[in-house]
């Protein structure tokens, strides 16, 4: 038998009550932070903090604006100077980015770095108590990097030092490096033209095997930035550096394209250098017309025969009547001979490599075709991006953290605060409808009233916003 009585939509009551719980979730965390501030009022020091009234503050939080009062205090310095301090400000530490909740910043960053800032602060909006504006989300992006810009310095600073050591230890590190062109907006733009390349280095110690012919690197690293050769090198080492105990690496295998700033890293013997295949194919198609002459030459390449491929190009230099063609294999005879240590790949020298960790195989170099689409292309070109020079290179950091799996953790050292335990191993109040805010945040219109069935008791707790006991 079908009871025909008054429905509401699933959806429509799942919005109302998580926009009651949020609602809820905002007076607890009130009720707790004006608690600790009334706890340091009592235990200060009365002849060093004056008591000047309370003063009213907003966090954003995941569940909407948080709004709570906190007691200001006059401090009298010894040449009578005075200054006005929050203890409750000061016992929480940073607490995310300008007035925002770390975990509302990290929502926002994680989104920001797969979606444009529009898309991202609407899908935050959508997803949390809030509603965020693709400003606050760039804002958010600014002061983040801004911040991990700073760790980065000082890292690099401990490894030109031979600091800032690792935990991870690897006897053979793989890095790979290689460049990729942004367009530049505004007073970038004006001063270093249209577009600018920023460099891109990924480091790790091996492989495992996630599918049928899939591989997945182990203890990923990756560094992006537009900054000039000697600070790339130094912020890269940095970055390695806290991640892997450099001590430990007996041999690295460098991959790249030739470029000047990636020959930068081959600093020593233990440094072995590879012309990236990828680049070195991509070039004799790029410079060869003839498809003979491409056979010959890739023959070469994969016999190893480097005297006789230079002395081909040079032979089919000479023989050849077209200026232009003449000139082509002129350019890839001089890319060939600048990078003759790295045409022969490294996994066909003849090296010994020291053994593998436990776990993990060694893989070919050439991952980073796909790293730098997957790290910086995909979110950076195309789409009628532009960026600043600064702008940029704030994402870029964020961006390399999080496809290296440690933006969740990098996020949160940089917004955590914390309170004392004992706020969050009990509730410090019994919660009654007349004490609930009327609405949190500017995305809510506030809960309308709407008929309960009688028989769901849990839903009619909920909806008067009893204490947790209660529901």
């Amino acid at each position: 038998m079908i009871i025909e009585e008054n429905r509401i939509e699933f959806n429509s009551l799942e919005k109302k009550i998580y926009q009651h719980t949020c609602r809820l979730g905002c007076e607890l965390m009130r009720a707790a932070l004006e608690g600790w501030d009334s706890e340091l009022a009592r235990k200060r020091d009365r002849g060093q903090y004056r008591n000047k009234g309370k003063r009213k503050t907003v966090i954003k939080t995941i569940m909407g604006e948080l709004e709570y009062e906190r007691t200001v205090y006059e401090v009298v310095s010894e040449g009578g100077t005075k200054s006005y301090v929050y203890l409750l400000d000061e016992g929480m530490g940073k607490v995310g980015s300008g007035f925002m909740s770390g975990m509302l910043s990290e929502q926002i960053v994680q989104a920001s770095c797969e979606n444009t800032y529009r898309g991202a602060a609407r899908a935050v909006s959508e997803m949390t108590g809030q509603r965020i504006s693709h400003t606050a989300a760039w804002n958010v992006v600014q002061a983040l990097g801004g911040r991990l810009d700073e760790v980065e310095k000082q890292e690099a600073k401990l490894a030109a030092k031979g600091g800032g050591r690792g935990e991870v230890e690897a006897k053979l590190l793989f890095e790979e490096q290689d460049g990729i062109w942004l367009k530049l907006q505004g007073k970038s733009r004006k001063a270093y033209g249209p577009s600018k390349e920023m460099k891109l280095a990924i480091a790790y110690d091996g492989a495992v095997k996630v599918g049928k012919k899939r591989y997945e690197l182990t203890n990923k690293v990756a560094c992006a930035n537009f900054e000039g050769i000697e600070s790339f090198v130094k912020r890269k080492e940095g970055v390695i550096a806290s991640v892997y105990n450099t001590d430990e690496i007996e041999m690295r295998l460098l991959g790249g394209d030739g470029a000047g700033w990636v020959r930068r890293s081959q600093t020593d013997e233990t440094v072995h250098f590879q012309l990236d295949q990828f680049h070195r194919n991509k070039a004799v198609l790029q410079y060869v017309a003839d498809p003979d002459a491409r056979k010959v030459i890739m023959k070469l390449l994969y016999e190893k025969e480097i005297g006789l491929l230079f002395a081909a190009i040079e032979g089919y230099a000479e023989l050849s009547e077209d200026t232009k063609e003449q000139e082509n294999y002129l350019k890839l005879l001089k890319y060939f001979q600048n990078n003759q240590d790295g045409l022969v790949p490294c996994h066909q020298r003849g090296l010994e490599l020291p053994g593998s960790p436990e776990g993990c195989t060694y893989r070919h170099l050439g991952a980073m075709e796909s790293n730098i689409f997957t790290i910086l292309g995909n979110r950076m070109k195309g789409r009628r991006a532009c960026w600043s020079i600064k702008g940029g290179d704030n994402l870029a950091r964020l961006l390399c953290l999080k496809f290296t799996g440690r933006l969740s953790n990098k996020t949160h050292n940089l917004t955590s605060c914390t309170l004392p335990r004992h706020y969050a191993d009990e509730v410090p109040l019994q919660l009654s409808a007349a004490k609930s805010p009327a609405h949190e945040g500017k995305g809510y219109a506030g809960l309308h009233q709407m008929r309960i069935p009688s028989k769901m008791k849990w839903l009619k707790d909920l909806s008067s916003l009893r204490s947790f006991a209660d529901i």
